[in-house]
């Protein structure tokens, strides 16, 4: 394939979408000489507004450099495009004649390659690269994105259950994570040995009550003398709401454009250290928010993720060649191995952290979930065993 290729990045940014970006540049360079390649500003807003810089003028050396640093270089959208605006976007590609469009993103951006490809009639090849810190993409053994962010994650918790060793209390973070729990469970990848924190995990995967909550951090202060604990954002009680809605009025929750309820403002942070002081008086308690944090983190970068995230890109446009569809990033038991599947089979679904990575009866990792993160996620730091 000749002719031009428009790359975009949707989404939340992260510490390696760049390599995905600059793999599948490099890649066209070597494939395709000649070949001109467009990246898009802003997602498919920059592809229906005409906003594009030529990646194919750029010396490879620049963009190596670019492949390294964390967040969206192109800028990213989280505009969710309809039939409409996919029409738009369409129009768009069109004019600057294009032969394929890569998007590299999360479950919205699968979605529009998925209506873009059904509108466009065999004319463009269509593209998904994967994405997400979640992790939530199906189809994939893991994400781009998520290792490094996992890795924040573990070197958080592990840093904070030293710090409550030391002056012992009660500690919970909050998580990214609307509908996944992976990146809240990664807070255990480093854990030295079953006294130490997270004591306690809590993922969307299952339903959160407030009252067990009280009690499950009762129990592990008489155990421990401290309870570290993380929770995703996303969790929801057992009606099926998130969390925030019903620990905050209904006139004082904050949504995003799409009518989401907004998870990451300082509102459940506010409800859980209520929660805490109603349920523990005059216990030393602290409630944060990682938020955006883990996402991009320069000191976080992962190299198997970035080498991981380059080849994704790469190989998208093997996929380009092959007509479209979605790169998966798959595990054959012994190494990661990238995959093309159908666009349908990813768009606009979420993968769940599998129930069988809990321990049933407690808010615990299981054997089999802390094998998955040791794997992705294997210990980084030596740190010696305190004294309390």
């Amino acid at each position: 394939m000749s002719g031009t290729f428009v790359i975009a990045q949707g989404g939340g940014p992260t510490a390696v979408i760049n390599q995905t970006m600059v793999g599948a540049a490099l890649e066209v360079r070597r494939k395709h000489p000649g070949a001109k390649v467009l990246g898009s500003i802003h997602g498919v807003r920059g592809i229906r507004d005409g906003n594009y810089v030529d990646l194919s003028a750029i010396p490879e050396e620049q963009l190596r450099l670019i492949a390294g640093t964390p967040s969206a270089a192109l800028g990213s959208t989280r505009d969710k495009p309809d039939a409409a605006y996919c029409e738009l976007v369409l129009k768009g590609l069109q004019k600057v004649g294009a032969d394929a469009f890569i998007y590299i993103g999360g479950n919205d951006t699968s979605g529009t390659q998925q209506i873009l490809t059904d509108a466009a009639d065999g004319k463009i090849a269509f593209v998904h690269a994967p994405k997400t810190i979640d992790n939530d993409l199906v189809e994939n053994d893991h994400v781009p994105g998520f290792i490094s962010a996992a890795e924040f994650v573990a070197g958080a918790f592990l840093s904070v259950d030293l710090d409550f060793r030391a002056l012992p209390g009660i500690y919970v973070a909050i998580v990214m994570g609307r509908h996944a729990g992976f990146l809240t469970a990664a807070s255990a990848a480093w854990r030295l040995d079953g006294d130490s924190g997270p004591h306690l995990i809590y993922v969307p995967e299952r339903a959160f009550s407030t009252e067990r909550f009280i009690e499950d951090v009762r129990s592990t202060l008489d155990r421990h003398k401290r309870c570290i604990v993380a929770v995703s954002e996303g969790v929801s009680t057992a009606d099926g709401k998130a969390l925030v809605e019903s620990l905050v009025p209904p006139e004082k929750l904050e949504r995003d454009q799409h009518g989401n309820v907004k998870l990451s403002g300082s509102d459940l942070t506010a409800a859980l250290e209520h929660a805490l002081a109603e349920g523990l008086p005059g216990k030393r308690a602290r409630v944060d928010a990682l938020g955006y944090m883990p996402r991009g983190y320069v000191g976080a970068i992962n190299a198997v993720d970035a080498r991981e995230a380059f080849d994704a890109g790469a190989f998208a446009v093997t996929v380009a060649g092959e007509g479209g569809g979605s790169v998966a990033v798959t595990y054959d038991g012994d190494k990661t191995v990238l995959k093309k599947v159908p666009l349908a089979s990813v768009a606009g679904k979420t993968r769940h952290m599998p129930d069988d990575f809990m321990q049933p009866d407690a808010n615990q990792l299981s054997e089999k979930g802390m094998a998955y993160l040791k794997r992705l996620v294997p210990e980084k730091y030596k740190v010696g065993k305190p004294f309390v």
